[in-house]
């Protein structure tokens, strides 16, 4: 089974950062796929990021291009999202996951096998 905790979100004034951590506790030797979503009050969860099993491929959601990076450290078994001049419409709940094929989780939400519970980013104008 796959678990995945999210850390960093706080609150930070638009054009601040943020990097958010993903800590993934794996029972098998298995390397997902891995990816950001977030979800905004009254909107559906949606695809920010993701990048390939070793980290040879990243996808990031047109809204955050060029201000959002997506990392691993597998001997960590860890995941970031690096979040530069943020904006208030990037506030959220962002969401971790993990999914068994990359091309299926950065279709969006189906594609994801295990998520994460979530970290609150709020930025204040």
């Amino acid at each position: 089974q796959v678990q995945l905790v999210e850390s960093g979100g706080g609150l930070v004034q638009a054009g601040g950062s943020l990097r958010l951590s993903c800590t993934a506790s794996i029972r098998t030797s298995t390397i997902y796929p891995m990816g950001w979503f977030r979800q905004s009050p009254g909107k559906e969860r949606e695809f920010v990021a993701a990048i390939t099993w070793n980290g040879g491929s990243t996808d990031v959601a047109d809204s955050v291009k060029v201000r959002f990076t997506i990392s691993r450290d597998n001997a960590k078994k860890m995941a970031f999202l690096q979040m530069n001049s943020l904006k208030p419409e990037d506030t959220a709940v962002y969401y971790c996951a993990a999914g068994l094929s990359y091309t299926d989780l950065i279709r969006g939400r189906d594609g994801v096998n295990y998520w994460g519970k979530g970290t609150l980013v709020t930025v204040s104008s």
